[in-house]
């Protein structure tokens, strides 16, 4: 792994630093293959991740978005192996077992938005902006629709797509982007305060919590309830929650 993305742990907290700042932590290609290898390996050993950018951004997007595509034909299976790459990194926030905090401080864009929007709680500084520029740059973006599709509501979503808008920190948290805005100077202490809530709560109730959410909401009613049902006699019978008591 190169130095575009730095590590760090401090007892079970494991933290995720994007470390391009120069261009706005823009990702390559390789660097959404470290996140999605980093993100699954993280999971194993802690509480919970944060990620974050490094600098004054958290991610414009990928490094790749404005250059000149690929000249002549690109043959479909191709093009999808190359997709891949992003696909598979979405799908390690998601599948991930336990919670993802992204920190927001400046601007999200595209990729950057995606995965803002994939953690699972998400702290956004009051100076945080979003954008969905893929129609601007003559790119189907159902890429990175993907990653809102479960996010976003259906109105908020095509208008981010179809205006290419940037919005600030306030509309990103009316449609469900970000969970919480905080004052630009108060980012780290909202961070420290959230960590320390996680690390009281036993670490089975916080992989259930995210087991349930994950499936949850594509649920009927009926079997969303029937789930939390199971989840709650297996969870909380356990001897590891009896011994966090």
């Amino acid at each position: 792994m190169s130095d575009d993305i730095l590590t760090r742990r401090s007892g079970p907290v494991f933290e995720v630093v994007l470390n391009r700042p120069g261009d706005g932590n823009a990702a390559t290609d390789a660097m959404a293959t470290d996140l999605t290898r980093i993100i699954g390996e993280a999971a194993q050993t802690s509480h919970f991740i944060i990620l974050r950018g490094a600098g004054s951004d958290f991610c414009v997007g990928r490094a790749s978005m404005g250059r000149p595509p690929q000249a002549g034909p690109q043959e479909a299976l191709d093009r999808r192996r190359s997709s891949e790459v992003i696909f598979d990194c979405y799908a390690a926030f998601r599948q991930s077992p336990v919670p993802i905090v992204g920190v927001v401080q400046g601007r999200a864009l595209g990729f950057g938005c995606a995965l803002a929007a994939l953690c699972d709680i998400t702290l956004a500084s009051d100076a945080a902006t979003f954008q969905v520029p893929e129609m601007a740059h003559n790119i189907l973006p159902t890429m990175v629709m993907s990653s809102l599709i479960d996010r976003v509501p259906r109105k908020a979503l095509t208008y981010l797509v179809y205006s290419t808008a940037v919005i600030g920190a306030m509309r990103a948290l009316s449609v469900g982007l970000v969970s919480e805005i905080v004052p630009a100077a108060d980012l780290e202490a909202q961070v420290q305060t959230l960590g320390a809530a996680l690390l009281k709560a036993p670490p089975p109730a916080v992989r259930g919590a995210k087991e349930y959410a994950r499936s949850a909401f594509t649920m009927d009613i009926h079997g969303a309830v029937d789930f939390a049902r199971n989840l709650h006699a297996t969870i909380n019978s356990s001897a590891e929650m009896r011994k966090a008591q």
